[in-house]
């Protein structure tokens, strides 16, 4: 199996560009077994898979496009997810071991030199690096996991042999990979010490606690609402019973309903230990406008260069322009965004600040006519981070960014450079620096990146309870109160409720469905804290598919709007905009009075909407997979079986 042999050959090119760091003897002359016998080395290692696995790390992170193909943001173009017949099964591509074998590779060769006393260096050095790589570990799985659903669970590096290989690529039910992960989060909580780094930007016990709730939250609520069906082990249709070594497959817990409490519970146990002690970052509710204003510390903890002064943070990256580590964050932060906007069901969303719906009667809605009417009065996150033509985008001056937008511009809906469209008319300020111009440059920015932040503890918790119990406890309401407190938000989210029409909020947020049914209003708002507390910070496609919400796409397509361009902001452009014709650059107003970024042509192929099929839910796994795992070259041989509902032949597109 060539691809193990590619990962082996890698991971020893790592290795080597490690020692390198460490001012060791030239790679040619040096053998495997020289590396990981010093504590320095094990933190070197680890740092290398913190930039491959977590996104926050990477030097192209793009911190707030991450929700570009949901229904809170819309990129230039739409995703294939939801293009019926555009997704198809790939004829190759791996399911990418590589982290998990990098991993592997570390914990075989390091546990037994750790337990025989041969590393040298400090005891809490060790034992913290050995927890990270645990806790990496599972957050690589997680991911794979969300992916495909059922995975092979590997826990030591393999050798090239065919038989070896197909036996491993046996497929885990997904419960069982999701019980795999927490289990390398215990390793790491038994591991890690407390306040190994007090500026947070290294993984600590607070991350794993906050890591395993939400993999607990996730698996528990998919296995709720997808109970019975193809996605889950022993749900009707479920390819896993079609194979000999998943066919008698049982629940440890007994049954799949007290598999989800189970999961339920660790949900609540662990949010609950992080949500008790976090400090959450104060909101003055203004956008700073000038050096004599006060700085607002919640909107700066978004665009801020160094994040160790903000409790909230939990692990965070570090970026230097002068070390060539740059981001673009920054400088889409300052401009459109990237193209990704914000859609008119996540900025219709948001409450007034005293606790309503914007449909509500006495709810005080200003309309949507202009964007500044839009913030009047509403949800201080929307007040913050939804940018109006007008506003400062720095109070300060600098020389070089000759890149920056000083002043938020009427949105620019034209032009090729797509780093400054506007796709929906509505964009996002978070990342903006808005206190230093200078991050906005062609050199990139270095604005820090953050990889987990404490309030999502508090909103775990939340959602945890009241899907194992239908009710709140105390504990509950006081995260609730907290969080709604930070937002300037009326505390009173009972109000909310008894206002909350499910049938209006349906028509413009896929939370407010799980399994083509519309919840209850209690868990919606739930649903509604978590889509406005973390907009953009790349949880809205998790939440949408553990929650089961896009099924009545499959039957009904849904139109992505962004602001009413066929109002009075269409004066802001005058004979610009073109519609019904070949160059047109806005969707006719024969459409819809807001702008929709997908439908300004009969020829883009979600001018009817956007569509879903079930089998969207997960990835197809490539015909490739299936031959090199079987015992004659057939797919019907293989030990991998195919995701529910994608096809066995390469090119083709969901079944159902």
């Amino acid at each position: 199996m060539n691809r193990y042999i590619t990962f082996f050959l890698a991971s020893l090119v790592f290795f080597a560009s490690c020692n390198s760091l460490l001012d060791k003897e030239p790679t040619s002359q040096i053998a495997p077994e020289k590396y990981l016998n010093e504590a320095s080395q094990l933190g070197y290692y680890a740092n290398g898979l913190y930039t491959n696995i977590l996104p926050s790390h990477s030097n192209y992170s793009l911190t707030f496009v991450k929700d570009q193909y949901t229904d809170n943001q819309a990129y230039m173009t739409p995703s294939t997810k939801y293009i019926k017949g555009s997704w198809t099964v790939p004829n190759s591509g791996a399911w990418y071991f590589k982290n998990i074998y990098d991993c592997n590779y570390f914990l075989e060769r390091v546990l037994p030199k750790f337990e025989a006393g041969e590393i040298s260096g400090s005891t809490a050095e060790i034992r913290q690096y050995i927890g990270e790589i645990y806790f990496l570990r599972a957050y690589e799985y997680f991911v794979r996991y969300q992916q495909y659903g059922d995975f092979p669970i590997i826990e030591t590096t393999l050798p090239d042999d065919q038989k070896v290989l197909t036996e491993a690529s046996k497929r885990s039910p997904r419960n069982e990979v999701a019980r795999f992960i927490l289990s390398d989060l215990d390793k790491a909580l038994e591991l890690m010490p407390e306040n190994f780094e007090p500026r947070h930007t290294r993984i600590n016990r607070d991350c794993a606690l906050l890591l395993k709730s939400r993999v607990a939250l996730y698996e528990g609520t998919f296995l709720k609402y997808f109970k019975g069906t193809a996605f889950v082990p022993q749900g009707q249709d479920w390819p896993g019973s079609k194979k000999e070594y998943n066919s008698s497959y049982s629940y440890p817990s007994g049954s799949i309903d007290d598999e989800i409490s189970w999961f339920l519970d660790q949900a609540i146990e662990s949010s609950a230990l992080v949500a008790d002690k976090v400090s959450l970052t104060s909101n003055s509710g203004t956008v700073q406008q000038s050096a004599d204003e006060a700085a607002n510390p919640y909107m700066d903890m978004f665009s801020d260069t160094d994040l160790s002064g903000y409790p909230e943070v939990l692990l965070w990256r570090q970026y230097d322009q002068g070390l060539g580590f740059t981001n673009g964050c920054g400088e889409w932060g300052n401009r459109g965004n990237l193209g990704a906007g914000l859609t008119r069901g996540m900025v219709d969303g948001f409450l007034m600040a005293n606790g309503l719906p914007i449909y509500a009667e006495g709810s005080g809605y200003q309309g949507d006519d202009y964007i500044a009417d839009v913030r009047k009065e509403r949800d201080g996150r929307l007040f913050i981070f939804l940018k109006e033509p007008g506003q400062k985008n720095s109070i300060d001056e600098y020389e070089g960014a000759t890149q920056a937008v000083p002043v938020e511009p009427y949105p620019n809906l034209f032009g090729s450079d797509f780093s400054r469209v506007y796709s929906t008319g509505y964009t996002i300020r978070k990342g903006n620096p808005l206190h230093q111009i200078h991050l906005v440059g062609i050199a990139g920015s270095y604005v820090a990146s953050i990889t987990f932040r404490g309030v999502e503890a508090l909103l775990n918790y939340m959602e945890a309870y009241y899907e194992r119990y239908g009710s709140l406890d105390s504990k509950a309401t006081g995260y609730w109160e907290a969080i709604r407190r930070r937002a300037n938000v009326d505390t009173d989210f009972e109000k909310t409720i008894q206002a909350t029409d499910m049938n209006v909020e349906a028509l413009n947020d896929w939370g407010a469905y799980s399994g083509g049914k519309l919840i209850d209003p209690t868990l919606y708002n739930i649903r509604r804290e978590r889509r406005c507390e973390l907009m953009a910070e790349g949880f809205r496609e998790m939440d949408l598919q553990r929650w089961r919400a896009m099924d009545q796409l499959i039957e009904n397509p849904y139109h992505i709007e962004g602001f009413k361009i066929w109002g009075q902001m269409k004066g802001w452009y005058g004979a610009q905009l073109k519609y019904g014709t070949q160059d047109a650059n806005v969707s006719s107003p024969s459409r819809s009075k807001y702008l929709r970024p997908y439908e300004k042509s009969e020829m883009s192929e979600a001018y009817e909407g956007l569509t879903f099929s079930m089998a969207h839910y997960l990835q197809p796994i490539s015909v490739q997979e299936m031959i090199l795992t079987s015992e004659n070259g057939t797919v019907s041989s293989s030990v991998i079986y195919q995701n529910p509902y994608w096809p066995e032949e390469a090119g083709q597109a969901a079944l159902r």
